[in-house]
């Protein structure tokens, strides 16, 4: 097997030579720790195109950072709207519920789609500076996680007017928050490759993620899903399909248990939401690592 390696300039590549499984995995290890050094020596830059994007989103806005707090209250008001008033929903608390999941689903979505132009969009530094090209990625991941937390700050006041207490269990919180980082970095990794190499992607992406917003439980719960469903002939359970096989259904729900809930989330259920998104982070990270080297002649 041979593995195109790069080293200090990005016009230096050297191609080693590796055999075996074990030297397979010391290698991916050894590159591992190297590009985390690589991206910790460049996080100035990281933080420069953090700010920058902040800074692009609001400008000329008269409210600002202010639409952070906003956009999410709006769309509470009109699922609360649509589904309470006109379809009498049997939810307890609401538009508590529907705002905890709406909040990471707007993270994901942001970052997703921010991910997916995240090369092509940056050809003229990529072509012009040398930098690790995850810096792009990253960098629209964290500004939207910048914009997830600012719209925290309205949740817990409207759980305080519908006296929903915060349990110790919140504290875990933060963790839930890094899986859901974590999944949507790998995500991201995925279509900013494809997308240097298929335009399409950006297109296709618009309608995935719709599609996902309405396949994921963020207006409606879980439970009402059918564990029996007739489909071409084949009987789906519904609720285990959701429940094992869209990893935002299940870091959606674990932000539900610990803050709407005021318990602790399955040990299985969250330990199997952490591997997944791992999962998805090394697959996308490797899709990534296994392309760039052609991003200046693509893009």
């Amino acid at each position: 097997m041979y593995i195109i390696e790069k080293t200090g300039a990005r016009t230096v590549i050297r191609v080693v030579e590796v055999s075996g499984f074990r030297e397979r995995v010391v290698y991916f290890m050894r590159q591992s720790v190297s590009r985390v050094r690589e991206l910790w020596d460049f996080r100035e830059l990281v933080k420069n195109l953090v700010v920058r994007d902040l800074k692009v989103r609001y400008k000329n806005s008269v409210l600002g950072v202010l639409w952070s707090l906003l956009n999410p209250l709006l769309m509470m008001m009109v699922f609360t709207a649509v589904f309470t008033v006109m379809r009498g929903q049997a939810v307890s608390d609401f538009p508590v519920f529907v705002l905890i999941g709406l909040l990471p689903w707007q993270f994901f979505q942001n970052s997703v789609m921010a991910a997916t132009s995240a090369i092509v969009g940056n050809a003229h530094l990529i072509n012009k500076v040398y930098f690790p090209r995850e810096v792009l990625v990253i960098s629209g991941a964290l500004s939207n996680l910048v914009n997830f937390l600012l719209a925290l700050v309205v949740l817990f006041p409207i759980m305080f007017l519908f006296h929903i207490p915060l349990t110790r269990w919140a504290l875990l919180l933060p963790l839930v928050i890094l899986v859901q980082l974590v999944f949507t970095l790998g995500i991201g990794f995925f279509v900013a490759t494809a997308n240097v190499f298929y335009r399409d992607v950006q297109m296709i992406m618009d309608v995935v993620l719709l599609a996902g917003f309405f396949l994921t439980p963020i207006f409606y719960s879980l439970d009402i899903l059918p564990h029996s469903y007739m489909l071409f002939g084949v009987n789906l359970d519904v609720w285990r399909l959701m429940y094992y096989f869209n990893p935002m259904a299940s870091i959606i729900a674990n932000y539900r248990v610990i803050l709407l809930g005021g318990g602790a989330p399955a040990l299985d259920f969250f330990t199997r939401t952490m591997v997944t998104s791992l999962f998805f982070l090394a697959v996308g990270l490797m899709f990534f690592y296994r392309f760039q080297h052609r991003f200046s002649e693509e893009i």
